[in-house]
């Protein structure tokens, strides 16, 4: 696979050059986005500096409602709202949505959020978003899965292999870690190979 997935920090992705997830610390003015996918509204995934250096007049916003209730204040984009268990098409990107929660901590269930399969390209992509290793994720089938291993707020890099084992797609990436206060510095990277088994590529993408 021909892959170009940069990695911002944290959880701020971009694929293919104009199609960006939970955009966070963007420093370049680019107004180059297609489509940007905000996971939840918590400021390490919606960032509206971050948006703002994004968009232009024909970027399309995919987002939760309670992330929609901040954007619109700001953007007059088009915002497409979604909730776990959706599916959609915009401009040739088949999405579809999953519910991306902790058991008993900062992201309940009922809150909504989402974590993304994105279909580019005739790539299947899976965004965890901020999640523990749920049922929902261990159904999943993709080709580039994206993870977070930085504990606290999301799975642990010990939980996210063991899942990335029963998910088994052919690429790994991990993220949500090295950035936020609480969660795992650049150490967590070892953990989470060590544990991968060796027919799945793990690529790292955060410096």
């Amino acid at each position: 696979m021909n892959l170009d997935i940069k990695i911002n920090c944290h959880s701020s992705i971009c694929i293919n050059e104009f199609y960006y997830i939970d955009p966070f610390k963007i420093e370049e003015k680019t107004n180059n986005a297609k489509i940007i996918f905000i996971t939840h509204p918590h400021f390490d995934h919606l960032d509206m500096s971050s948006i703002k250096k994004l968009v232009n007049s024909d970027t399309i916003i995919v987002c939760t409602e309670s992330s929609k209730e901040i954007i619109q204040k700001e953007l007059a984009n088009k915002i497409i709202v979604v909730s776990p268990n959706l599916k959609g098409n915009i401009e040739n990107v088949e999405y579809s949505t999953f519910p991306a929660y902790n058991y008993g901590h900062h992201h309940f269930k009922e809150l909504g959020y989402v974590g993304y399969n994105l279909t580019i390209d005739n790539i299947k992509y899976t965004i965890c978003g901020d999640t523990d290793a749920t049922e929902e994720l261990k159904r999943i089938k993709t080709d580039v899965l994206l993870v977070p291993i930085g504990g606290t707020y999301t799975m642990d890099a010990k939980e996210a292999a063991v899942l990335t084992n029963i998910i088994s797609p052919k690429v790994a990436i991990p993220t949500h870690y090295n950035c936020i206060e609480g969660t795992a510095k650049k150490d967590a990277e070892k953990i989470f190979i060590d544990n991968v088994i060796k027919k799945i590529e793990v690529s790292i993408k955060i410096k």
